[in-house]
């Protein structure tokens, strides 16, 4: 468990590193993971309004850097809000962004849901209203939301049983209404050719893109976990996007083990950690206390 807890967020640091073309620096996909995940390891339950203001500040903590990568709808979000704001206030600019452009449906918070899967271990309904939750601090389209809420619970089977999952299986934890529509999307998703695949910035179309790189990757490879995220970066447009969604998954399953040294060696970026220390934070959510 330990491994495939430390892969996770290797994993997510790997592909964002590698799909972004630089020397191993991560960026916002990861800048973000990790501010949640700062929170994920004090043990707090990620519903609460107390641990949602945590994340929200960590989210301002890193914008206010200036960071040149944020997504145009995160930048826009955060952008608009004071210093420190709060969970509530951050939602409600989401919200309203929503509101103003009728288009709030970007890939940015599926990229960092990877913790949310560490935080709430083996209990599908706490992981899917905590996925949700965390999404909507900037991604107010319910899409968002399911999308994140399905990566965690695939994430979370991988930790758990060291195997992928059907993704289909898991979407009896995600709402009535949403089943039908996230079949076919995965159904889709295995058929389709890469190329309809892109552009990808929208969720729907980016967990498509990710589930595509997964599930094509020979599991009896001798390194599923670069095949698969070089698979994810293949298939182009947000790269470093979509290969760190892939990432998470590819890591939870394969552990820290299978991400290769060289890689894992130039892991660095916000806020000032190695990938080894990254994955520190992520193995100490095995030790936080959760709420009963």
């Amino acid at each position: 468990m330990i491994d495939r807890v430390r892969g996770t967020v290797l994993g997510v640091a790997a592909g964002d590193a590698l799909g972004a073309g630089g020397a191993g620096e991560w960026t916002d996909d990861t800048a973000q993971t990790a501010a949640l995940l700062r929170v994920v390891v004090t043990g707090a339950d990620l519903r609460t309004p107390a641990a949602l203001d945590a994340v929200a500040s960590g989210f301002a903590e890193w914008y206010a850097g200036d960071p040149s990568d944020a997504g145009r709808q995160t930048h826009a979000i955060l952008g608009a809000l004071s210093p420190h704001p709060t969970a509530a206030e951050m939602t409600a600019a989401a919200r309203a962004y929503l509101e103003r452009t009728g288009r709030a449906g970007g890939n940015g918070s599926l990229m960092r849901t990877a913790p949310v899967a560490l935080a709430h271990r083996g209990d599908p309904t706490v992981i899917v209203a905590a996925a949700v939750a965390v999404s909507e601090l900037t991604h107010a389209d319910p899409r968002a939301g399911e999308a994140c809420a399905l990566w965690s619970l695939a994430i979370d089977h991988a930790l758990t049983h060291a195997s992928m999952p059907d993704l289909r299986d898991l979407l009896v934890h995600l709402p009535g209404a949403a089943r039908d529509f996230w079949r076919e999307r995965v159904d889709e998703a295995e058929r389709f050719d890469s190329s309809r695949l892109r552009p990808n910035g929208y969720v729907v179309t980016a967990l498509q893109a990710a589930w595509s790189a997964v599930c094509r990757t020979p599991a009896d490879s001798s390194d599923p976990l670069a095949r698969g995220i070089e698979a994810a970066i293949a298939i182009g447009d947000d790269t470093d996007t979509i290969a760190a969604i892939a990432g998470a998954l590819l890591g939870a399953r394969w552990g820290a083990s299978a991400v290769p040294t060289a890689w894992r060696r130039s892991l660095h970026g916000w806020p000032d950690l190695t990938g080894d220390e990254l994955a520190d934070l992520a193995e100490r959510s095995l030790r936080a206390g959760r709420p009963a």
